[in-house]
């Protein structure tokens, strides 16, 4: 049977808190698009590693970095 909105009582005594939507450790997660969004800053040869040019080396350390920064958040801001 339905019921109008204004007789449906809520589903427990204590409602749950509103979460934080601005949490502070969610801004890490611009840091791998602003180190990778302008390639003009990193687009060069130089400094090789290991024969590989910076412009290689760059990239994938963003990848590992990434990786990193996501773990982090997740832990930090899950619940």
């Amino acid at each position: 049977m339905l019921y109008p909105l204004h007789q449906m009582k809520p589903a427990s005594k204590h409602p749950r808190k509103p979460r934080p939507r601005n949490k502070p450790w969610l801004w890490l997660l611009a840091l791998p698009y602003l180190g990778l969004l302008f390639p003009q800053l990193y687009s060069r040869a130089t400094p090789a590693l290991m024969g590989f040019p910076f412009f290689y080396w760059y990239q994938f350390a963003w990848v590992i970095l990434a990786s990193a920064i996501l773990g982090i958040v997740y832990r930090k801001t899950k619940t």
